[in-house]
């Protein structure tokens, strides 16, 4: 860092950039004296906008190139979307400094411009056309109603809205987080959640990283953590690390704090939705690591390794 100024690393997607401006501001609230520079980083998962994410090389396909750039020293701090941030850490100069407040963690269903909200997807007609680029969305939409015609789509939130309404989609799910970060919550149709949907690990939260070594942008991050927010998250990635799947598996989770207690849900599926196993475990904001471990085992147990094989 030089002095004074911290430099922001974040995707160049209209969402990730909104992500990056909130860090900035934030920052800036925190810590006025700082002047904060935002550097845009082009990843292979923006760059190729066909290719399914689970094919690409699997974890790591929207985070891998702005990590670099804090390894090169082209900025001080890296801006994710959390759920797209591998749990295995596999390289010690990189530090997850901070976990700022959480948005919004239901899955939206988004249905074409002009149509009215609905009750339930059991009111979408039979064989519905479904976007989707997650296995996790996919296979518990198919649980739910295995007539879907689920198929992948890719592309930003914007590209994602235009292939829906020229008609390639009967409907497509959406996190009701970036909607709302990009002022698009109007064209949410219906909100997912439990029990047809839990949602993805760290879904709705940032992740904020630095580089180890660099103990002044720790302290300058350290301010926006949010302890709650943090603990449930932690949880989460804990139960998904101990499973060993990637953030592109059909693994679905569910955090509820209340007081210093935390309540962690967590569901395998199969990709076809017709397996499903499901687990459920209560412990303290403190023990969030071992209650996300602890669930873990409990699907393991359960036969969830081969669901995720």
């Amino acid at each position: 860092m030089t002095s004074a100024t911290l430099r922001i690393a974040t995707r160049a997607s209209q969402l990730a950039l909104w992500q990056a401006e909130h860090v900035a501001t934030l920052l800036r609230a925190a810590h006025p004296e700082l002047d904060v520079e935002i550097v845009h980083i082009s990843t292979i998962g923006d760059r190729d906008q066909k290719e399914p994410l689970a094919n690409m090389g699997g974890q790591g396909v929207f985070t891998r190139e702005v990590q670099h750039a804090l390894l090169d020293d082209r900025a001080d701090v890296a801006v994710h979307s959390l759920k797209d941030l591998p749990t295995q850490v596999t390289n010690q100069e990189l530090y997850l400094a901070a976990i700022p407040a959480r948005e919004e963690v239901a899955d939206a269903l988004v249905l074409p411009a002009g149509s009215e909200q609905i009750s339930d997807v059991t009111t979408l007609p039979e064989g519905a056309r479904i976007g989707t680029g997650s296995m996790r969305r996919q296979a518990q939409l198919l649980h739910s109603r295995p007539d879907f015609q689920v198929s992948s789509i890719r592309g930003n939130v914007e590209t994602r809205l235009r292939k829906l309404d020229e008609g390639e989609y009967d409907a497509i799910i959406l996190a009701a987080a970036g909607l709302k970060r990009l002022k698009l919550a109007d064209r949410i149709s219906l909100k997912l959640g439990p029990p047809l949907m839990l949602s993805a690990v760290g879904q709705g939260a940032l992740g904020l990283e630095c580089r180890t070594s660099d103990q002044t942008t720790r302290e300058f991050l350290a301010a926006l953590n949010e302890p709650t927010t943090a603990a449930a998250a932690t949880a989460e990635r804990a139960l998904l690390n101990e499973l060993k799947a990637g953030c592109h598996a059909p693994v679905g989770t569910n955090s509820q704090t209340n007081g210093a207690e935390l309540t962690l849900e967590g569901v395998v599926l199969s990709t076809d939705g017709k397996e499903r196993l499901y687990a459920k475990a209560t412990g303290s904001l403190s023990g969030a690591d071992q209650l996300g471990r602890a669930l873990a085992r409990d699907l393991l147990e359960q036969g969830a390794a081969r669901l995720i094989d």
